[in-house]
């Protein structure tokens, strides 16, 4: 969905080609203003003990009933990595650290790019939330293919058995 008022001076925007971009975004006629349409930037963990990962089944949607790891948007203010953290804790109240950077997830179809890491278990009780129905440990071989949420979330958990040297 295009905004169709300048954040600015609240005209109406127009879509109009950019010269200097070579390409058409949405322009404000009236003050010049040009609305940049970029993804949002959601941060996860895949907590891991024992050889098996953590992962939730979501409560709410998109992709409710499906499994997938802890994650969520980035707020101004906070690292990648502390958003990770933060969205461990709130989601599954597992504490989590010395994260190492899994993989970097982005399609051209979606508004959103997904950093995920990896982190050991340092702390907590697994437990389910409001966006968590059920929370369960997984082996490579027991992983839920069939059940998860997103195409990211498959394409991690195929990069954490590779690293594992399991695939």
């Amino acid at each position: 969905m295009i905004m169709q008022f300048c954040l600015r001076c609240g005209g109406r925007l127009e879509v109009q080609w950019v010269e200097a971009e070579e390409r058409e975004r949405p322009v404000c006629p009236a003050c010049g203003f040009i609305l940049y349409m970029n993804p949002k930037v959601v941060a996860g963990a895949i907590p891991f003990q024992d050889g098996r990962v953590l992962l939730l089944r979501r409560r709410i949607e998109p992709a409710r009933g499906r499994w997938t790891f802890p994650a969520g948007y980035v707020e101004l203010g906070e690292s990648l990595e502390e958003a990770a953290i933060r969205e461990t804790q709130e989601e599954v109240a597992l504490e989590i650290g010395e994260l190492s950077l899994l993989n970097v997830y982005s399609y051209p179809e979606s508004p959103v790019v997904t950093v995920v890491y990896l982190s050991p278990i340092f702390g907590g009780e697994p437990r389910t939330g409001t966006e968590a129905e059920e929370v369960a440990f997984f082996s490579p071989e027991a992983l839920p293919w069939e059940e998860l949420a997103f195409r990211s979330t498959r394409e991690a958990l195929e990069d954490w058995v590779r690293r594992l040297g399991r695939a």
